[in-house]
């Protein structure tokens, strides 16, 4: 199995379950915490890339800071640049858990996803 990148906020219960979903597999796991080791403009380029999902899947809509910025109004006239600088700059405006193996990517936690991508 390689080893995968994991950035999770360890007081997540959805970033809890999705460890233990790949620690139960074998695959071995580097945490990241994404408040603490927030990744950078440029590696959130390059996950994004990776990915093939919209940048936009990337923000944490649910969350406390995202909402206190009033983002839902303001993403759509953002820069792709900006909205990178935007995501670097606040591990909590991350949707989490991300799990990369250097090429592919997830967003989030689905068992299912889970099983076909990194349990498969």
């Amino acid at each position: 199995m390689a080893k995968l990148t994991m950035y999770q906020y360890p007081k997540c219960g959805t970033c809890r379950m999705a460890v233990k979903s790949l620690q139960a597999k074998g695959n071995e796991l580097e945490l990241k915490h994404i408040v603490e080791e927030t990744p950078t403009a440029a590696e959130l380029k390059s996950i994004v890339a990776n990915s093939g999902l919209e940048l936009k899947k990337f923000f944490n809509t649910s969350g406390e800071v995202y909402k206190a910025l009033g983002l839902k109004d303001k993403l759509g006239a953002m820069t792709e640049d900006e909205q990178l600088a935007l995501l670097a700059s606040n591990g909590m405006l991350i949707k989490r858990p991300i799990v990369t193996d250097g090429s592919k990517v997830t967003v989030g936690f689905k068992e299912e996803q889970y099983e076909q991508i990194w349990n498969g």
